[in-house]
């Protein structure tokens, strides 16, 4: 099966970038027809989505986050990266990455990594 593992700083400063990334094995993420999805739950809150990079490179970005948001891809090394600029304490969350398939019913078959803590702080 599918692992993904994140990996990144886990304390970052006001106003730097935060940047995390997500290592795969068991599946290209150059396979049709895969969505590779970051997701973050902030503290006693809910899932919080923030968009996602497709098999063919193609990137999408919830608005309201997509004016700081940059989700980019190492074929090579079989990883995608999020990075978000700018950051505020706001952004402290446990931070997801996910493999993501939509069937023909649209239901959403979705493989997580196990999350890492992010904390913007000074």
């Amino acid at each position: 099966q599918v692992q993904l593992q994140e990996s990144g700083p886990g304390l970052v400063k006001p106003s730097q970038t935060l940047s995390h990334t997500c290592t795969v094995s068991e599946s290209s993420i150059t396979r049709n027809y895969y969505y590779w999805s970051w997701i973050r739950q902030p503290p006693g809150k809910g899932l919080d989505w923030i968009g996602y990079i497709t098999y063919n490179g193609s990137t999408y970005y919830t608005p309201s986050l997509e004016s700081r948001t940059s989700i980019s891809r190492d074929t090579a090394k079989n990883q995608f990266t999020v990075q978000l600029s700018s950051a505020v304490p706001e952004d402290t969350a446990v931070y997801y990455c996910a493999r993501v398939y939509f069937d023909y019913q649209r239901r959403g078959q979705i493989y997580w990594g196990q999350g890492s803590q992010v904390t913007v702080s000074s």
